[in-house]
């Protein structure tokens, strides 16, 4: 028989949108309306409203958790006899500066991209101004030739169709904090990763990962030699959350907001989608989603959900309904 949910039991605090935005605080507004709204996602409108009641607390509640780091990495390094570093654990030679790195997870169409971006434009306009990048885990997808040998295309953005090896060298490059680390670039119009062509993260102050699986873990094998996972090297992870059929609209709407704009390109991978019907067009969506994007969120995506330490749940307006914190 099940058991009453406790909420005291709970390894996190859950706050209304009101409770959160008056969290904010002093933290001032640093973007204008504008930039708010190239900041936008595709389908999804991002309203000054909730970069005030829902960002702007979580970029104070970053700024606090990034100093305490910092903090902790200078006590470290004198634990360890190594120099200490300045106040934002940069070496006097410029090198072993430590990064902050914070993970963005979550579903297919659940606005991750579109977080990724406002936080690191939120956390770029702090006074000290900080040096922040984004990478998307797309580019550690294994190019289509392999998916295609390995009969993993209808599999694509599932654990096993990434290059783990690779992306969890890159990010222990960074944290280590080396100079010019390179990652592969991947390009959704071409749906594929292009060949020869990297990103480069120089030492940032702050890295944002986003991706859909970047939570995922593995059963430890019996013999304790585990490697890591991509989670082992995030600071702070947050994960973006809504019910199934939300999600599921959303894909839609996306994909045929899409079907209008850029797959109408004949040299996009999915052109072929902007010749159907409407109707045939969004059966094709659902199709998509049912036999793909929904299997991997359920089996792969959702159970990684209470590894976040923060949570934004979302309703159907795209909007933060409520916040949970993991507790410390």
């Amino acid at each position: 028989m099940d058991q009453p949910h406790d909420p005291s039991l709970s390894p996190y605090r859950t706050f209304s949108r009101a409770q959160w935005a008056e969290l904010r605080r002093d933290t001032p507004m640093t973007l204008t309306p504008e930039e708010v709204t190239r900041l936008e996602g595709l389908n999804a409108h991002l309203s000054l409203a909730e970069v005030e009641e829902i960002y702007l607390p979580l970029s104070r509640l970053l700024s606090l958790y990034v100093a305490a780091t910092q903090k902790l990495f200078r006590a470290m390094s004198y634990f360890l006899g190594q120099p200490a570093g300045d106040a934002r654990g940069e070496m006097p030679d410029g090198e072993g500066k430590m990064p902050y790195i914070i993970g963005i997870a979550g579903s297919v169409a659940a606005g991750k991209s579109t977080t990724a971006r406002l936080l690191q434009a939120l956390l770029a306009r702090w006074p000290n101004t900080p040096k922040v990048d984004l990478v998307t885990t797309d580019g550690f997808l294994l190019p289509n030739a392999v998916l295609k040998r390995e009969g993993l295309m209808g599999k694509k953005g599932f654990p096993e169709s990434y290059d783990l090896p690779l992306l969890v060298r890159f990010l222990s490059e960074i944290k280590a904090g080396r100079r010019r680390v390179r990652a592969p670039l991947y390009s959704h119009f071409f749906y594929d990763v292009m060949p020869d062509q990297m990103v480069e993260v120089d030492r940032p102050d702050i890295l944002i990962v986003e991706g859909l699986n970047v939570l995922q873990t593995t059963r430890p094998p019996k013999d304790g030699k585990a490697s890591p996972f991509v989670s082992d090297f995030f600071d702070f992870s947050i994960y973006i959350d809504a019910d199934e059929d939300i999600l599921e609209h959303w894909y839609v709407e996306r994909f045929m907001s899409l079907r209008r704009t850029a797959f109408m390109d004949p040299l996009s991978y999915f052109h072929r989608y902007s010749e159907l019907t409407e109707q045939d067009a969004e059966t094709r969506a659902l199709s998509i989603w049912r036999s793909i994007n929904l299997p991997n969120l359920t089996d792969n995506i959702l159970p990684t959900r209470q590894r976040a330490d923060l949570i934004l749940r979302k309703a159907g307006d795209h909007e933060v309904a409520e916040v949970s914190l993991r507790r410390l």
